[in-house]
């Protein structure tokens, strides 16, 4: 069981001194919990109004996975906003850990939408995002103005589950990989995910640790989300059955993208898709596994062409 001070978010260093290129937001949960946002205004040479683009981040991941995607995204002319759910990156932990379920997060994130003034956005989730994403076509479809489901569908294959289960299982278990050095950060996210994206050097590591981990006060290095994620995986399992969300994507312009290694999203489940839902846009990204980035360049041809036709 995890000891109780884990429950408590910890403290990280400051970042006033470290310019960013988005504005940070914040919106309240209906239980009032704080939700962080970053937003990334739309190009200045924008014409006319699109829907803006809500970034999901995958289980374990925050809104600190769009940060290279997102400007890009802007330059076509929408708003970005990329939001850490509950739990996860400087958002508000959740007390009740059972809280961390996908229908929850449909709820936040149709408040995120009504207090950010946004009737309807271009979904862009990626894993865990693109569940939402299909809870929120279910639920409240005006909402989605068209949907990038990145590296995720209505089934789940088991190896993928397992193996996210048992790097999120092991930290809820005995608190692995925090207090590391940056090295030791490096080294750990290098370990869980290098099948996924096979041959990258020092620098891609970097950058991902720095956006799966937070500094904290002490100097040392501490994922960030919330240890009580597992446990919610554990005790709740991964999601609630999702094809009948999955074909309210029907009258929803959908861009489905695979890594094409990818242990979660596998061929025959993409087959299984396409009949239900024969007409989704499909792009497939070479020598990377779950989850692609978004910015390699054939995800980003594919995401290009396909905002350039929504409003």
């Amino acid at each position: 069981m995890v000891p109780p001070a884990s429950r408590e978010k910890p403290g990280l260093a400051s970042m006033e001194s470290q310019p960013v290129p988005y504005a940070l937001k914040s919106v309240l949960t209906q239980d009032k919990l704080r939700l962080e946002i970053r937003h990334w205004p739309r190009g200045l040479s924008a014409h006319g109004s699109r829907a803006p683009i809500l970034c999901l981040p995958g289980l374990t991941r925050n809104a600190a996975d769009f940060d290279e995607f997102a400007p890009i995204a802007a330059a076509t002319g929408r708003d970005v906003y990329a939001l850490s759910l509950r739990g996860r990156g400087r958002s508000d932990y959740d007390p009740a850990y059972l809280n961390y379920f996908p229908t929850t997060y449909v709820r936040d994130v149709l408040a995120v939408l009504d207090q950010l003034g946004v009737r309807g956005a271009v979904f862009v989730g990626t894993s865990l995002g693109g569940i939402v994403a299909m809870l929120t076509a279910a639920a409240a479809p005006e909402r989605i103005a068209a949907a990038v489901i990145n590296d995720v569908g209505p089934e789940l294959a088991p190896e993928g589950i397992a193996r996210i289960a048992s790097y999120v299982g092991a930290r809820a278990a005995d608190g692995a990989g925090d207090g590391a050095d940056f090295d030791a950060a490096i080294a750990q996210i290098r370990a869980i995910n290098e099948a996924a994206f096979p041959g990258r050097g020092r620098g891609f590591w970097e950058a991902f640790a720095r956006r799966t981990f937070d500094q904290q006060a002490d100097g040392s290095w501490r994922l960030a989300y919330d240890p009580m994620i597992g446990r919610a995986l554990i005790e709740a399992g991964p999601a609630p059955d999702l094809w009948g969300p999955f074909a309210s994507l029907a009258s929803i312009e959908t861009l489905i993208v695979r890594g094409a290694i990818s242990d979660l999203l596998t061929p025959p489940i993409v087959e299984k898709m396409r009949s239900v839902l024969p007409n989704f846009d499909y792009c497939e990204v070479e020598n990377v596994g779950h989850a692609p980035m978004l910015t390699e360049p054939e995800a980003w041809r594919a995401i290009g062409r396909f905002l350039d036709r929504i409003d």
